[in-house]
């Protein structure tokens, strides 16, 4: 190197190419970079491919993909030929360059640059313009399918008499095209200019014209296309009037045109359209006529068109037209969209029906005996009592509930019963010792049902269980018990190979298993293999010797992301629920399609109005699509997920959605028909909540009919806040076997109540037989109370509970000490012309971890009671004795003690109840060491009592039949208590 100091130059060092192994192994770490990267990119392509057809819908992973490559590639192809074709002929059309400006010098250095490399610039230019349109336009798959496979509603539109079908899969299709055509308008345009200009086309500085003859003509022609895409812009737009957002009322859901629309935007649409079609062929004859002075007067006229008739018109007709008069020039089109609303949220068979509120019967020894066959009143709240499953029922620390239980109903001696129901899933934290092969190969699934009557509790306040025990046993009979996907199964298992799996532990010690099922991807093949460790960012899955031949990897194990996963065209229901269905535990997850573009029917977000104080406090309730704004929706699809072999089944359920049928044309022999749900299935199918919950918001304003009422807001309801919390969040809707007014009989319901807007008095009842299989299945029947007259809420209520001296007294002495009350669900049930409120109150402390059912309010006609059972409460509230709630069951606090001729049963009997007293009596003042010797006791009375009974009905004594093992002592005050926990 030269001498830059101006001193003696030291040794020179000469800087070459690096050595032949630098450039080797440099050439290498490329290659292999590069090549990990595509193995990168196709190990997530072949784990979603292997998945797939692991669960039988390759299927639906081939169109989605075919569909998205099939779209990238055309309008990637598309675009890029649109902006290339423009600048080559641009560049075509360049001017010779003879006399140089000074701006033209300046520029000359840049076309000398770049033209050695003029094909390489077209080349990376159209590349990249047509790889971001085809990513663009490869997220439209949905509206591809949908517009291609589209079938008729059978319904039009009130105002362009289209059917729905245009709106819902035409349109959105149509716009997309639009904006595509735009986009490569403009790009063109920008691309076009920026060649002219370089090349010497467009001149900014140099004196003469400012563009050649050439250029003119062809920046004419694109400016014209663009002008005529507005045209056809201005044309969709009239219809897209009947699918527009927009304020009405405070609200921003509305949708449908108004008097404003019809009468101003529409025609000012139509005026538009005619203008930029004239406009377009101003722009296009200027390929001969050479001059921009037509076309640029043209497009300044339809820019001041559309500020004048689209903007200023429209504001003038809304300001001195509509406001004077607005209920009389609205109501026609508030008509159109209240029938339009209810019909695409399947409210419009809605039965309003006007209820007192007040009792009409004053024979309240009547009023008691019809409780019992107006509900099956649930006093055990599938949202409390997890806690109370999890310590009685966990047997092990490495199984575990879900936060909230379910309700269903399973037959009992030919009776259906309102059952909680939960599993018992697998709990990784709960582990002994938390390693990779722990982790993934040994703790690998939940075992078992446990089950309790919903409308009852034991002597202690624990739940009555049906089915319990590990392995569970009980009412449910004999059924696959292992549990490898669940809602809490939230990571991968490796199963059926070399590596044994924990079964369940018992008193014989633990007990392994090998998974048999054929569900998950079979990792014997090394490439597999290596592309799950690559996919999970797990190396050991490659080399491990935990797995072999017959290991498979379970992957996306919970029910809602299974069945999202299988149909991605479906919105999942955020409440997924067990059941056992033909000797199998079947989890029910309840799926809905959905569209934004029903004209005339207002908007939605279904995040919003399926939030309630379950969701605030547990993310796992929550609605899938939580940000998705619609405006129609059907419970389309009932699935099931196979607790043990994973398997989804998607079943039609609306048959007449035209979107599920569509969806059916675009992915065949997905979805089974209705009929080949099993009655054991159909037995546990229900209403599903989320639709409910959407259906009871819309139906806050939209149970009017008329359009006057609607407009005056003066018949607007709310959903009140959950009165047993603090979250400030709406109240869940309850599921309750019960009776409405005109139905002869109970059927399992979902309910819920209104208030009038911001005030806590109640407005209505709203139930929906949720039923499946029944005629009345899916029917709405909302009670509506009189306005001129007051009847308490449920916060009314909650206060009246909470601010009731002897209550409140007895609320302070359950919380003595650090003992915690929680209010259970608040249920409320017509009951001859008045509403029966009912609240469970649980109490959780002392030695206890958790919640035991204490209390029972009960309110109605102004009384109230506060008793330790239900019946008493009931038997309080209506100064009668009535029979009980609940047929007589072993440990049923709701059934009062019946008696015995038997001398020594009666002595037995006595004894524990005395027992039974001085447990509550030590349970108020939070005396634990008292509280456990009066249970002693009174399992000792309660076993005197069992014996004297056996022994009475073996010598033909009073007893009376033959005693079996289990069977509930004749005298029994409350209950014989549950089985001890085990540990």
């Amino acid at each position: 190197m030269p001498d830059r100091g101006g001193g003696p130059s030291g040794p020179r060092i000469r800087v070459g190419r690096p050595s032949r192994r630098v450039r080797t192994l440099l050439m290498t770490l490329g290659v292999l970079a590069v090549l990990g990267m595509a193995f990168t990119m196709f190990a997530g392509f072949w784990t979603d491919w292997l998945w797939y057809r692991s669960v039988n819908y390759s299927s639906v992973f081939t169109t989605t993909l075919w569909t998205k490559i099939g779209l990238f590639f055309v309008f990637g192809v598309l675009m890029a030929l649109a902006v290339g074709f423009n600048i080559w002929l641009a560049h075509r059309l360049r001017p010779p360059l003879s006399a140089m400006s000074m701006e033209q010098q300046n520029l000359d250095r840049y076309r000398m640059g770049i033209a050695p490399y003029k094909k390489w610039l077209l080349f990376g230019i159209t590349a990249l313009v047509g790889l971001i349109a085809g990513a663009s336009a490869s997220g439209q798959w949905r509206t591809w399918l949908m517009w291609v496979n589209g079938v008729p509603f059978g319904e039009k539109d009130p105002q362009f008499k289209l059917d729905v079908s245009f709106y819902a899969f035409d349109l959105p299709w149509y716009r997309f095209l639009l904006g595509f055509g735009f986009a490569a308008a403009i790009l063109s345009v920008i691309a076009a200019a920026l060649t002219h200009y370089l090349y010497g086309g467009l001149r900014v500085t140099s004196p003469g014209a400012r563009a050649t003859a050439a250029a003119t003509g062809h920046l004419s022609v694109l400016i014209g296309v663009f002008v005529a895409l507005k045209a056809v812009a201005y044309w969709l737009d009239r219809y897209g009037l009947a699918v527009k957002s927009s304020d009405f009322r405070a609200t921003d859901n509305w949708t449908g045109l108004r008097y404003v629309d019809a009468n101003a935007y529409l025609p000012a649409k139509t005026i538009l359209f005619c203008i930029a079609v004239i406009c377009a062929l101003l722009f296009f004859a200027t390929i001969w006529r050479r001059t921009w002075q037509l076309p640029v007067i043209g497009f300044g006229l339809m820019v001041l068109s559309a500020i004048l008739i689209g903007g200023l018109y429209p504001a003038i007709v809304q300001k001195f037209q509509v406001q004077p008069n607005e209920q009389a020039k609205e109501a026609p089109y508030v008509e159109k969209n209240l029938e339009a609303t209810r019909q695409a949220y399947g409210i419009d068979g809605t039965k309003v029906t006007d209820y007192s509120g007040t009792g009409n019967t004053e024979d309240k020894t009547k009023l008691r005996d019809d409780v019992g066959s107006t509900a099956s009143i649930r006093i055990m709240d599938p949202n409390i009592v997890s806690p109370t499953f999890q310590q009685l029922q966990q047997i092990r620390n490495y199984y575990a509930f879900p936060e909230n239980l379910d309700v269903d109903r399973y037959a009992k001696d030919g009776k259906d019963q309102d059952t909680v129901i939960g599993l018992r899933e697998i709990n990784l934290a709960g582990i002994p010792k938390k390693n990779w092969i722990n982790n993934h190969f040994r703790y690998t699934h939940g075992y078992g049902v446990v089950a309790a009557k919903g409308t009852s509790a034991d002597a202690q306040g624990r739940p009555n269980f049906t089915e319990s025990d590990l392995p569970s046993k009980g009412d449910l009979g004999t059924y696959e018990q292992r549990v490898y996907y669940g809602e809490k199964t939230t990571t991968y298992s490796i199963v059926g190979g070399p590596q044994k799996e924990i079964d369940y532990s018992d008193d014989n010690g633990e007990k392994t298993t090998s998974y048999k099922g054929d569900s998950g991807v079979n990792l014997s093949n090394p490439v597999n293999r290596a592309a799950y460790a690559v996919a999970f960012g797990e190396p050991q899955i490659l080399y491990s010797g935990a797995i072999g031949d017959g290991s498979r990897i379970l992957y996306n194990r919970t029910p809602k992301e299974r069945v999202e996963a299988v149909a991605p065209w479906l919105t999942i229901d955020g409440d997924a629920y067990p059941a056992v269905v033909n000797g199998q535990i079947q989890w029910i997850v309840d799926a809905y399609t959905t569209t934004n573009g029903y004209p005339y029917s207002s908007r939605t977000t279904l995040g919003d109005t399926t939030a309630d104080s379950l969701t605030a406090t547990n993310d796992n309730r929550a609605v899938v699509a939580q940000q998705n704004q619609v405006n129609y929706i059907r419970n389309s699809v009932k699935a099931t997920v196979d607790a043990y072999t994973g398997e989804v089944k998607l079943y039609q359920w609306d048959t007449k959605d035209p979107v599920l049928k569509t969806w059916m044309k675009a992915f065949p022999n997905t979805v089974e028909p209705k009929s080949d749900i099993s009655k054991d299935l159909m037995d546990h199918l229900r209403y599903p909540q989320d639709l409910f919950k959407v259906q009871r918001e819309l139906l806050t304003r939209y149970h009017v009919k008329d359009a006057t009422t609607f407009l005056s807001g003066s018949e607007v309801w709310q959903v009140p806040d959950d009165p047993t919390n603090r979250s400030g969040s709406a109240v869940p809707p309850y599921y309750l076997s019960m009776k409405m007014p005109d139905q002869k009989a109970q059927a399992f319901s979902l309910t819920t109540t209104f208030t009038p807007t911001g005030r806590d008095n109640l407005s209505a009842f709203m139930a929906v037989d949720a039923e499946a299989g029944t005629s009345d299945y899916g029917k709405i029947r909302i009670l509506k109370l009189p306005t001129n007259t007051t009847v308490n809420g449920p916060k009314q209520v909650q206060s009246q509970f909470n601010s009731q001296e002897d209550i409140a007294e007895s609320i302070r002495l359950l919380r003595g000490g650090d003992s915690e009350v929680e209010y259970g669900n608040l249920l409320t049930v017509p009951l001859d012309g008045g509403l029966l409120y009912v609240e469970p109150v649980y109490v959780r402390g002392g030695g206890l971890k958790y919640p035991l059912l204490r209390k029972v309010l009960v309110t109605y006609g102004g009384q109230t009671a506060f008793e330790n059972t239900l019946d008493e409460a009931l038997n309080k509230v209506f100064g009668a004795d009535g029979p009980t709630t609940e047929p007589p069951d072993e440990g049923d606090t709701t059934t009062p003690p019946p008696t015995s001729d038997n001398p020594t049963v009666q002595q037995a009997l006595e004894d524990a109840q005395k027992a039974f007293d001085a447990g509550q009596e030590a349970l108020k003042k939070n005396d634990w060491e008292a509280y456990g010797k009066a249970q002693n006791d009174l399992e000792d009375a309660l076993r005197r009592a069992e014996d004297a009974q056996s022994e009475a009905s073996g010598t033909g004594g009073a007893g009376g039949g033959e005693s079996k093992p289990g069977d509930k002592p004749s005298g029994s005050p409350s209950g014989s208590p549950s089985p001890k926990p085990s540990s």
